[in-house]
């Protein structure tokens, strides 16, 4: 038997404690602070109205009824749904690995950011039956496909995944 597990686990280490509820109020959040800029833009913005903030970046209001870089978006309708119940399960699953990790903390922000943001499209869906863009990037002739919040928490999460997998991979095995 090692020290490690002879000495108690700390109550925010342990599965449905303190730090769980807290990672669930960073998603609640996310999704907040997603949801509050989409009204805006959508309440400001007349669709495809840009205004330039620098040569390289302007705020627009787009609509996305696909994924990622608008996968699908020209489908019939079927997307909405796919993509609306894809958010929720995902979503389910990162609460339990959440709740059952709570005190790893690069794993569990990781799973956080992506929790809150795909809830924050979710909604998106289930409100519009779309997903609500205003950040566009470009150079030139070069245009980034327009995001949102929730998409950048997303994309957060989904590289401090990677980051905390490759940290873990390299340290050295207790067994």
């Amino acid at each position: 038997m090692t020290r490690a597990d002879t000495q108690p686990t700390p109550v925010d280490a342990r599965p449905g404690g303190a730090a769980f509820v807290r990672w669930i109020l960073i998603a609640v959040a996310i999704i907040a602070i997603d949801q509050v800029t989409k009204i805006y833009f959508n309440t400001q913005f007349q669709f495809g109205e840009r205004v330039n903030i620098l040569p390289f970046f302007d705020f627009t209001l787009l609509f996305n009824r696909g994924a990622a870089f608008s996968f699908l978006a020209s489908e019939e309708g079927w997307q909405r749904w796919f993509f609306t119940g894809l958010g929720v399960i995902a979503s389910i699953v990162i609460a339990v690995l959440l709740y059952r990790n709570p005190g790893q903390r690069r794993f569990a922000l990781a799973l956080t950011l992506i929790m809150g943001g795909a809830l924050g499209n979710v909604i998106d869906r289930m409100v519009y039956g779309h997903v609500v863009d205003f950040l566009l990037f470009y150079w030139r002739d070069w245009y980034y496909p327009a995001f949102n919040i929730a998409d950048m928490a997303i994309t957060g999460g989904a590289i401090l995944l990677v980051v905390d997998e490759l940290l873990r991979a390299r340290k050295p095995r207790s067994d």
